[in-house]
């Protein structure tokens, strides 16, 4: 009973040990997904997801050496959340910094026009950004005024606004297939009239 508890609350590997692995397997994610690029946190199609997955199996050795313990797993998170937490404080206080570290959103359509230099920088197909659109609701680029890639790595839409026109064309088919309901019922109606 003994091994069990100590296997359990006695870590393998020194604390100071582990502070240091985890915050050194933080700042090198950190550094490898800013230079990665937006994409690889937005996760625009499976291959991107499968390396995000693979990559936390794989730094997990790094972080937890040869310790299998409960309490060096919990205090590896903690140093981990602890020291987001202050790199995420820090900065908040500090914009000019965040936006070196988080870089700038990108523009990838622009009055309905698609910016290929932007798009062949980040790696986003045509397919992949129709699909991105569908998903919020967007038929077509067609209908796409603008497109952004947030520094999140999500894909922001805003819709074209139909022109007057549009909006009258629209109106009047509306209503002349109210007037074709109504009549359709009227029809109906008739034809179940008394026969005479």
């Amino acid at each position: 009973m003994d091994s069990f508890w100590s296997g359990l609350l006695v870590p393998g590997v020194p604390f100071l040990d582990k502070a240091f692995r985890t915050l050194a397997v933080y700042t090198f994610l950190a550094v490898g997904l800013r230079l990665a690029g937006k994409r690889e946190l937005g996760q625009l199609n499976q291959f991107d997801l499968i390396v995000l997955l693979m990559l936390s199996n794989t730094v997990q050795n790094a972080i937890i050496g040869d310790d299998s313990s409960l309490a060096g797993g919990l205090f590896g998170a903690a140093v981990l959340l602890a020291a987001n937490f202050l790199v995420v404080r820090f900065l908040y206080g500090h914009p000019w910094l965040d936006h070196l570290v988080e870089g700038e959103p990108e523009e990838l359509v622009r009055a309905g026009r698609l910016l290929r230099h932007n798009l062949r920088r980040n790696m986003i197909t045509r397919l992949q950004l129709e699909a991105a659109a569908r998903r919020q609701g967007i038929g077509t680029l067609a209908d796409v005024d603008s497109c952004r890639l947030e520094v999140g790595g999500v894909l922001t839409f805003v819709q074209k606004q139909p022109t007057l026109a549009d909006r009258r064309y629209r109106e009047v088919l509306d209503r002349l297939d109210r007037i074709e309901r109504l009549l359709g019922r009227s029809d109906r109606a008739v034809g179940a009239g008394p026969a005479g």
